[in-house]
């Protein structure tokens, strides 16, 4: 009876990339260009960006430009920087771990009783 060997390729743990950019990264994008579309529906048909309306820029130019300002802002960072980033402004802020606590009532140690 001979033992059944199965190749396993080194490379399934590296993350899918596209232009340099992550899952989250392009979801950032699709999630901006779709603001961008509603926000361009409220603006009015006389207002102009390059000589294009800026409805239109809104929408088309404004993600096209998030994908190169996205690369250059990761660049040298390392994996998962963005979905960090943004954690750490939803996250509460601990500022000192040796400042009292304000809302502590009893104390974590107890002392020997005699």
């Amino acid at each position: 009876m001979s033992l059944d060997l199965t190749p396993v390729h080194r490379n399934l743990n590296t993350k899918v990339s596209f232009l340099g950019l992550e899952f989250e990264d392009l979801i950032l994008v699709l999630a901006l260009a779709a603001l961008m579309n509603l926000l361009a529906h409220f603006v009015g048909d006389t207002a102009h960006v390059l000589g294009m309306p800026l409805n239109v820029f809104m929408e088309f130019v404004v993600p096209a430009l998030a994908v190169p300002f996205l690369i250059l802002f990761k660049y040298g960072r390392p994996r998962g920087y963005l979905t960090d980033l943004i954690r750490s402004f939803f996250a509460p802020k601990v500022w000192c771990a040796l400042e009292r606590d304000s809302e502590l009532t009893q104390s974590y140690i107890v002392g020997e009783e005699e």
